[in-house]
């Protein structure tokens, strides 16, 4: 079965050159489930940002 989404090293530096995502890699097949979960500050809205606005 193959992936429905598919991120393959997404990464995300800010003109300042702080860098918000750093090559993140992961896949969601039909039929499942995806939580994505981490402490405040880690990249979670941004990298939900960037997937939704490709």
């Amino acid at each position: 079965m193959s992936d429905l989404v598919s991120v393959a090293g997404l990464r995300k530096v800010y003109p300042d050159g702080t860098e918000a995502v750093r090559d993140i890699d992961f896949g969601v097949r039909e039929g499942e489930f995806f939580g994505f979960l981490g402490p405040n500050g880690a990249g979670k809205s941004t990298t939900m940002k960037m997937l939704i606005t490709l």
